[in-house]
């Protein structure tokens, strides 16, 4: 660390810290949730598997937000809060899919550009502040070596 503070590959190194660990608390839930729930369905028996994790199937619905009865009663609608209607082929099952809506992949995506952008704008406000801060212990060191000539 020089006399300016930090500079150079460890500022860099700090940034990239802070901004990976500001996007991994906008996921985080909701890759447990994910995990958590792989994790159950993998502990149970071969009976519960879904049809359309075992063979072909056709989307009858497309991806679209409960319904509050829905939400209710359908555990798929905990975790995404979205659903597709599924036609498996060789069963001929009818079941409901969690998705991944495009409406809520861009929310979570501009909420991540506009925290990112938040921090930009404090650490820019940072290194403007310490910037003049150094600019007058410079002015300050200069004034007093004339003084003293």
């Amino acid at each position: 660390m020089g006399p300016r503070g930090l500079s150079g590959p460890r500022c860099c190194a700090l940034y990239a810290v802070l901004g990976a660990l500001a996007g991994l608390s906008l996921y985080r839930p909701a890759a447990a949730a994910m995990v958590a729930n792989d994790e159950r369905r993998s502990a149970s028996p071969v009976a519960a598997t879904p049809c359309w994790r075992l063979e072909d199937f056709v989307v009858a619905q497309e991806c679209a937000r409960c319904s509050s009865f829905q939400a209710k009663t359908l555990p798929e609608c905990s975790r995404t809060g979205f659903i597709e209607k599924i036609n498996c082929a060789t069963s001929k099952r009818e079941e409901y899919k969690s998705c991944r809506s495009a409406v809520m992949e861009a929310r979570v995506f501009w909420r991540f550009v506009g925290s990112m952008m938040c921090v930009a704008a404090v650490f820019a406000v940072l290194v403007v502040w310490r910037q003049r801060v150094l600019d007058r212990k410079a002015l300050e060191k200069v004034r007093k070596q004339i003084e003293s000539i």
